[in-house]
């Protein structure tokens, strides 16, 4: 039995959600006590719990502690089965981390699964669905690992209901990622979309973005290209996602509206994330290290990338992959700056 402290480094969410897919994967049962003991609402919230129902069904576990303001868990899980699932978190915790709570014990099955997930899709402190289709499974692709998405309807804080269907199809190897430079900069797109509100706001959102690009990156050639969406939702929210691709890498910058918060605090948000992004010159930015190095401790040969920030979400992932799995690694670089990753 694998003994996880739930408080260790940044102490959120991702130790479980980390633990849930590797016990999964390689059905290793493990303990995790003081479950998000720093977080003002400490222990399982919908979400995880959503998580944890979802990967018992899946492996077939027996779980003790499963309930909501549980800080320790026990699972125990036995063999893991591909089908069609449908899970509704039943609030607007955030369907892009379920989602990547699920998928690791799948990717090795004999046949296709299907997930339906409902609840938040645009959410703070999660990655957005645009985020997810548009970087996390591209690079998981050049990985060989293939997951397809599709989004229903948006669901934004704290209404949620949004639904997407994602299909993830079996691998065989994990292929390595060797990126250290992410070369010129070949487009920027993106989408500043509303749900229930005036589209007036998603094209302010736009013309802020853009605005502020244009105002702190006097060298850039390619013009930011930016759709409008009136997107279909049960609640209310706004939303804007800027895309980057360059020769070698993908990245992309999420920001939300909120009540309160103005339009153009919504565009130049993103727009800032991507300005400090494209003055690194590496090739990934914060966000997607700690999604990926899961994947690609169980890859045969070495992975090298550079990140934008070397985050302690990054740091405290490494840590839990660690407990399950024989993979070393090194991070070159301290704790909020730029830095090298390798793994193997």
């Amino acid at each position: 039995m694998i003994e996880i402290d739930g408080s260790f480094g940044e102490g959120g969410g991702q130790i479980l959600r980390t633990a849930l897919s590797l016990s999964s994967l390689f059905l290793k049962p493990f303990r995790i006590f003081n479950i998000r003991k720093g977080r003002k609402k400490p222990g399982l919230m919908p979400q995880h719990l959503t998580c944890v129902r979802a990967m018992q069904l899946i492996s077939g576990a027996e779980v003790a502690g499963d309930k909501i303001g549980s800080s320790v868990l026990v699972f125990k899980p036995k063999s893991v089965k591909a089908g069609e699932f449908f899970f509704d978190i039943g609030t607007a915790g955030s369907t892009s981390l379920v989602l990547q709570t699920i998928v690791p014990s799948l990717i090795f099955s004999s046949e296709k699964t299907s997930v339906i997930l409902v609840g938040g899709t645009h959410v703070p402190f999660s990655p957005s669905f645009d985020y997810i289709a548009e970087v996390f499974a591209p690079v998981l692709g050049k990985m060989g690992i293939r997951i397809e998405l599709k989004i229903e309807s948006y669901g934004f804080y704290p209404r949620g209901g949004g639904k997407i269907r994602v299909d993830i199809f079996p691998a065989k190897d994990i292929k390595p990622l060797r990126v250290t430079e992410r070369g010129a900069i070949l487009m920027i797109k993106g989408y500043s979309g509303t749900g229930n509100l005036p589209l007036s706001i998603a094209e302010r959102q736009k013309s802020a973005a853009i605005k502020k690009i244009q105002t702190e990156i006097k060298d850039l050639m390619q013009p930011v290209d930016i759709e409008i969406l009136n997107v279909s939702s049960p609640g209310q929210g706004t939303f804007i996602y800027l895309h980057s691709e360059t020769e070698k890498a993908i990245a992309g910058f999420t920001s939300l509206g909120e009540r309160g918060k103005k339009a153009e605090a919504v565009g130049e948000e993103a727009a800032e994330e991507f300005s400090e992004y494209y003055f690194t010159n590496v090739a990934f930015d914060r966000h997607l290290p700690d999604q990926i190095v899961l994947y690609l401790s169980m890859s045969k040969e070495e992975s090298i990338f550079t990140t934008s920030c070397i985050t302690q979400h990054l740091m405290t992932n490494l840590w839990v992959i660690g407990l399950f799995t024989g993979f070393h690694y090194s991070v070159a670089g301290t704790i909020g700056e730029t830095g090298v990753v390798k793994i193997k």
